[in-house]
């Protein structure tokens, strides 16, 4: 079984302490995401970024429900510095559009295309943020046939609702996705 292993937006935009949109404790992950970045059973290591343009639909100065952030081209849509960019064989921008969230990976069909190119069969998805693009991400990995795993030792949630995170894990189980600690086993 080939395995790709999806690390989903972790950028500056989205950790403490300085990120536009900082997710809780989602700088706190860098560690475990080197260490799978580095684990052999990984084929193809692929990071994502949101990438939007200045006026993006999310934005709440356009009506959207977020703080401007991942302004493509700027300092907080860069991959955090603490991610061994060493250990990632590509970069995969989405929310590219004015009308696109961005939420799903797979909303640009490269990622789709390299993971096809390269057999494989079964992600790890990581990331920021378990309730959003995590979510989105592995939800539309499964629609493509993939074997799905969420690694929650290397994931935080928005929380932007209480129990948003729990709930988007309970929801990817439901769809088939294996989702659990890995640091335990």
């Amino acid at each position: 079984m080939t395995q790709a292993l999806l690390i989903v937006d972790f950028q500056r935009d989205f950790t403490p302490p300085d990120g536009a949109l900082a997710v809780p404790g989602g700088d706190a992950i860098a560690p475990r995401l080197n260490e799978l970045a580095a684990d052999a059973r990984y084929d193809i290591v692929i990071a994502t970024r949101d990438w939007h343009p200045p006026d993006h639909g999310s934005f709440r100065a356009h009506g959207g429900p977020w703080p401007e952030h991942c302004v493509r081209d700027t300092e907080g849509a860069q991959l955090h510095p603490a991610l061994d960019r060493a250990r990632i064989d590509a970069v995969i921008d989405k929310g590219q559009r004015r009308d696109t969230e961005g939420y799903s990976a797979f909303e640009n069909p490269e990622l789709g295309q390299r993971l096809r190119e390269n057999g494989v069969t079964a992600v790890t998805v990581v990331g920021l943020a378990t309730d959003y693009c995590v979510l989105n991400t592995a939800r539309d990995a499964l629609r493509e046939g993939l074997a799905v795993t969420v690694d929650t030792s290397a994931t935080r949630a928005v929380d932007a609702g209480p129990g948003d995170g729990e709930r988007a894990l309970s929801e990817l189980r439901g769809l088939g996705a294996i989702v659990a600690d890995l640091t335990r086993g």
